[in-house]
């Protein structure tokens, strides 16, 4: 371990290297400040402009690019009370009423600090917690990957909150999609029509682009344009230290909220919007002046942002050790692996440990780096929020065409790529998210696999069922499948409850 991570180090420091990852960084505060344009969609766009690099460089660009978007929501969310991504829906409720203060740089300074100092918190969990998880998984056999995939599957529901039943349909098309290709047992053509290129299987990133990128064009076309006013403010003398030395003083803020975005991150589907809410709310639950959250302090912006760019290295240690993205940025993240030959799991620390250190590392500088380029790249990048959509879309169109081509060099790509777009486009108008369907599409294929070969080795053994049911991880899997499945009815109920108990109290009040 001790000569990956100091390999690692060099690894960092290559200047290329270091550059380019500065570059992704850029690149994603840029896209995530443009509402509608999210992590996953940047990501997915630039994959496949990485795969020819090394896989080191290639992990630093994507890791920066990750990093960068999710802190570049707060930009618009801050200055138009628009998200530019949904992390950043909690950073709204102080953020914007700090602007009609007159005190964005305030809240800009508070963002960028706080979302450096909790990627750094993050980043370092990762890198001390995903070996142990993963010498967890060295006992992994044929069972416990399938009972792995089938608890991935259960968290379609929490996905898909709003209908649970959408969500296992989502769930069922991706399961269906990931059957195209050569079946693991006899080599059967499955839903090729005679296309050699998908003896294969569907390409996962092409997938995601269309997924994706395609319907947040068609939406970002029919939205009317907003003429939302931008603040851009004039930089203030002694702003920057006077707020780092205000949250500086408060170290139990951002550390709690740092801790708790990192640990929704690895819960796989919780994802960065809900860290926030969470850390928002511990924050004025802890408050000794609760009533001023919502009025426009920068506390409230400094509890949202450490906890959402913490939720980012958290959503990649299950990504890492187990295969299972924490959240859906990281389910590209996982076909950028795949691309450059890399299974997730106990070989990343031990056979690729040199490229696995080398992105872990990575991700405290890229922290380090994005407080300064956060601070001082913010007031131009607030003028790019006012871009028309009739620029901007074709831009996205172009980017999404030669990505998907450039993974092959086949128009194949493209054409389901377009296909997958439409897909999208049409179940988010009926109201099925694309979530279920992705990882449907990632977990289908690692659950075949693992239930076919379990199979083989039960009728070896000549007890199929023990194979399944009598292993220890097994056991533990499945009553984690258990729980998860029925936790989104468990919640809905409690939720009903806390509810009519609310609406009684109040005519009790009115009664009174």
């Amino acid at each position: 371990m001790l000569e990956n991570f100091i390999v690692a180090l060099g690894n960092v420091f290559d200047p290329l290297s270091f550059f380019l990852m500065i570059v992704g960084l850029s690149a994603g505060i840029i896209v995530g400040a443009l509402p509608g344009l999210t992590a996953t969609m940047a990501l997915a766009i630039l994959v496949p402009f990485t795969f020819t690099m090394p896989p080191t460089t290639a992990l630093m660009v994507l890791g920066g690019v990750y990093v960068g978007a999710i802190y570049g929501g707060c930009i618009a969310a801050i200055l138009i009370n628009t998200p530019g991504t949904p992390s950043s829906i909690a950073t709204t409720f102080d953020g914007y009423p700090l602007t009609k203060k007159g005190k964005a740089e305030h809240a800009l300074v508070a963002a960028a600090y706080s979302s450096s100092v909790g990627g750094l918190i993050g980043a370092v969990i990762l890198l001390l917690f995903s070996p142990l998880l993963a010498n967890v998984a060295l006992k992994f056999g044929p069972p416990e990957y399938f009972w792995l995939a089938i608890f991935g599957l259960t968290i379609i529901a929490t996905l898909a909150s709003k209908s649970i039943i959408k969500g296992l349909i989502g769930g069922a098309l991706g399961l269906l999609l990931g059957t195209i290709g050569i079946s693991p047992i006899g080599g059967d053509m499955r839903f090729t029509f005679g296309f050699h290129q998908l003896q294969a299987g569907l390409q996962l990133i092409v997938a995601l682009i269309g997924l994706f990128c395609i319907p947040e064009i068609f939406n970002m076309v029919e939205r009317t344009a907003d003429k939302a006013k931008i603040n851009i403010y004039k930089s203030q003398k002694g702003v920057a230290w006077s707020v780092i030395k205000e949250l500086s003083s408060k170290p139990m803020l951002l550390f709690r909220s740092a801790i708790i975005g990192a640990f929704v991150g690895i819960v796989p589907g919780a994802g960065g919007n809900i860290a926030a809410l969470v850390s928002y709310n511990e924050a004025i639950r802890f408050s000794k002046k609760p009533e001023e959250f919502g009025t426009g302090i920068i506390e409230g912006v400094a509890a949202a942002e450490a906890s959402n760019n913490s939720e980012v290295a958290g959503s990649l240690v299950p990504l890492l050790t187990l295969g299972i993205p924490g959240a859906a940025p990281a389910a590209v993240l996982l076909g950028a692996l795949m691309l450059q030959g890399l299974r997730p799991g106990p070989e990343l620390y031990t056979v690729f440990g040199e490229i696995t250190y080398t992105f872990l590392i990575s991700l405290i500088f890229a922290n380090i780096a994005l407080f300064f380029l956060g601070f001082y790249g913010s007031r131009y990048v607030a003028r790019v929020i006012n871009i028309s959509p009739s620029y901007l879309a074709p831009l996205v169109v172009f980017m999404c065409v030669i990505g998907s081509y450039s993974i092959r060099n086949n128009m194949l790509d493209v054409y389901i790529m377009v296909l997958f777009g439409l897909i999208g486009y049409i179940t988010r108008k009926l109201g099925y998210p694309p979530g279920p369907i992705v990882l449907g599409l990632i977990l289908g294929s690692i659950a075949e696999n693992g239930l076919v070969q379990a199979m083989l080795m039960g009728k070896a053994s000549g007890n199929t069922l023990a194979m399944f049911f009598t292993r220890p991880i097994s056991l533990v899997l499945i009553v984690m499948c258990i729980i998860s499945a029925l936790w989104p009815f468990i919640s809905d109920k409690r939720q009903k409850k806390i509810e009519a108990m609310k609406k009684r109290q109040e005519g009790e009040t009115h009664v009174n």
